[in-house]
């Protein structure tokens, strides 16, 4: 089968062709072709997404991407045998026009839909490196305002370890690079300031980290930061705000890296999965790599295209589920009387 996704969750549009070996196969799903646009110049101005914004950019580019990845892989559009798109966690407007698509599509060519979650996507995105892990794993996901550890057996048997609190990791480096006077993204710009700066200038707290469980907490962590930005004035040197960066940046590694060990250790498994626009911080991945060598530990990463979010992810969550049997398609041609998109929708939710 060749599944075409879309992603169009938040800032991102993205479009991919996976195809699909037959049921019980044991070769993987293979990515033919995708095309991602992203609205980071278009948002940078505010400061962050605007999301009336991010829907109608999303209407401009999803069918010209559509093309875009239909021309890449050689495929014409009603060689497609299903459509997938993400359901939800997301902006609303933003779901909205990816899902439109999808079933509008889908209607027309009379294929079937299947919607996927955006967290899975991301969970299963690192099956598409060229070294794809294997069940079961534990999985350190670090997605935008998501920060959880969870016990995965297969596709669609998540066990949530541990979560944030309050603020995500991916929160925690954005609020700090605002209040750094960094521009929209913050968590790239702040990992970029940190090479040049003394991790060890600026002593900050890393929360949860002696509670013996695996959940984490970084609104505390935000505020230590503030307090130092007030305490260095209004006009701070270069060397101070990398500094600053760099003390953040260990602070936050720190904490997910030791609550990664703490959920390895629970379980007793020896594979790690990292998935998420964070896990693609170089630091991150350094240290999570050097304290799995150390308890022989095989860390698995999406490649770093594959970070952020994107319509390959989207295509394998749904090849997977319907490889392994797993997808209930509805009727060919569905769609045309409505459809239902999930802005808030837990990932222990999925049936």
């Amino acid at each position: 089968m060749l599944v075409l996704g879309f992603e169009s969750s938040c800032d991102e549009t993205g479009v991919a062709l996976v195809r699909v070996p037959a049921p019980g196969s044991a070769e993987a799903p293979q990515l033919l072709a995708q095309a991602l646009h992203s609205q980071i110049s278009m948002h940078q101005a505010y400061g962050g997404v605007v999301p009336e914004l991010a829907s109608r950019d999303h209407i401009r580019r999803v069918i010209p991407l559509t093309r875009e990845v239909l021309a890449g892989a050689g495929i014409a559009l009603t060689d497609v045998d299903l459509i997938a798109y993400t359901q939800g966690p997301g902006l609303a407007g933003a779901l909205l026009v990816g899902a439109g698509v999808a079933v509008s599509l889908a209607a027309a060519l009379e294929k079937p839909t299947l919607g996927i979650h955006h967290l899975e996507g991301h969970l299963l995105s690192p099956f598409l490196s060229a070294d794809a892990p294997e069940f079961p794993f534990v999985a350190l996901l670090v997605s935008g305002g998501h920060t959880q550890l969870m016990r995965v057996t297969e596709v669609g048997q998540y066990e949530i370890l541990g979560e944030t609190i309050d603020d995500a990791a991916g929160e925690a480096f954005d609020k700090s690079a605002k209040l750094l006077g960094l521009p929209y993204p913050g968590g790239p710009h702040l990992a970029k300031l940190a090479l040049n700066g003394d991790s060890t200038a600026f002593e900050l707290p890393r929360p949860l980290l002696h509670s013996g469980k695996p959940d984490f907490s970084f609104a505390g962590l935000k505020t230590a930061v503030l307090t130092q930005v007030k305490r260095l004035g209004e006009a701070p040197t270069d060397q101070q705000k990398a500094d600053l960066a760099a003390a953040t940046q260990a602070a936050i590694v720190e904490v997910l890296v030791k609550k990664s060990m703490l959920a390895l250790k629970m379980t007793g498994l020896k594979r790690l999965v990292v998935a998420g626009g964070v896990g693609a911080n170089s630091v991150l991945r350094e240290q999570l790599n050097a304290a799995c060598a150390k308890r022989g530990v095989r860390v698995h990463y999406p490649e770093l295209s594959l970070c952020t979010d994107n319509g390959a992810m989207i295509a394998m969550a749904a090849a997977m589920r319907l490889q392994r049997g797993m997808a209930i398609l509805p009727p060919t041609g569905q769609g045309a009387g409505g459809f239902e998109i999930k802005p808030r929708w837990p990932l222990g939710a999925i049936s």
